[in-house]
């Protein structure tokens, strides 16, 4: 009667998707971010794991973690295998909702230029169900659970390029002429956009200018304040071109400086042909 020895255990899969983002994050507090969990979490995966394997797979020193030869030789092989995992979940996601698209958004994004356009999109398409969330900084599209993402700069297709200027309300533009009026004037700061005063003023031939006013954390706040007679504050094009419209908001001059990247749609897979997913970004491409 032959005899079979046991069956070697498989390696736990949270452990091997811990190492796969610690591996490829360079560190294990950006590992726990990404996989939502914390970074004693992340620790305890990773030390049952190297325990299982019998080696070690970072080298912990006192700036922190490195990975081993034999880290950095399986890293390929685990990047490509939950990349292939989460094209197969993002798959199995569509085909079990298929009228529902996710979008990943900056808040300015969804708050300033999705909006406004979603109550057309829904009366275009009104069997499709569409989810906003907004985050600061794009997802990693093969693994988070998101059919479309909309942010400046990075990958995807261009909507609209990116275009800034001065702008604030109409009774503030009504005294400046020239960018040098700028200096003494309440200037309004986006905190993500921290350059943008520096960049366009640079542009416009104004030397050593230094904003000096509040600074918001909120890009939609900023613009309300701006429109309410707060301050004048550097304007994404795309994102108050409604407010422009409108008269709320005036570009006291004529110099804009266009940046490179422009607000970007991507998906990290194919869209088939008449989907939800694709009819919902070409209503987006106008």
């Amino acid at each position: 009667m032959a005899v079979a020895p046991p069956r070697p255990k498989d390696l736990p899969l949270n452990a091997l998707r811990a190492f796969e983002a610690a591996a490829r994050l360079g560190g294990f507090a950006a590992a726990a971010a990404e996989l939502g969990v914390s970074p004693g979490a992340v620790t305890a995966h990773l030390k049952a794991l190297e325990a299982a394997l019998g080696a070690k797979l970072f080298a912990r020193g006192p700036r922190g973690v490195e990975l081993t030869a034999l880290g950095a030789r399986a890293l390929p092989g685990f990047v490509a295998a939950f990349d292939a995992l989460g094209g197969a979940v993002q798959v199995l996601r569509a085909e079990a909702a298929p009228q529902v698209v996710h979008i990943a958004t900056l808040p300015a994004v969804a708050q300033l230029w999705l909006s406004p356009r979603l109550p057309a999109l829904r009366a275009a398409a009104p069997e499709i169900s569409i989810s906003v969330t907004a985050m600061e900084a794009p997802p990693n599209l093969k693994r988070a659970p998101y059919d479309l993402s909309l942010f400046y700069g990075g990958q995807g297709e261009v909507l609209v390029e990116d275009e800034i200027f001065p702008i604030c309300a109409p009774h503030l533009a009504a005294r400046l002429r020239a960018p040098e009026d700028l200096r003494g004037e309440t200037c309004l700061t986006d905190a993500s956009w921290s350059g943008d005063w520096a960049l366009w003023a640079t542009a416009a031939g104004l030397t050593d200018f230094v904003p000096r006013g509040p600074v918001f954390s909120l890009y939609a706040l900023a613009v309300e304040e701006a429109a309410g007679g707060a301050g004048i504050l550097i304007g994404h094009g795309a994102l108050v071109a409604g407010h422009l419209a409108r008269g709320a908001l005036v570009a006291p001059f004529g110099s804009r400086l266009r940046l490179p990247g422009g607000l970007r749609l991507w998906s990290a897979r194919a869209l088939r042909r008449g989907s939800a997913a694709q009819r919902v970004a070409d209503f987006l491409r106008g």
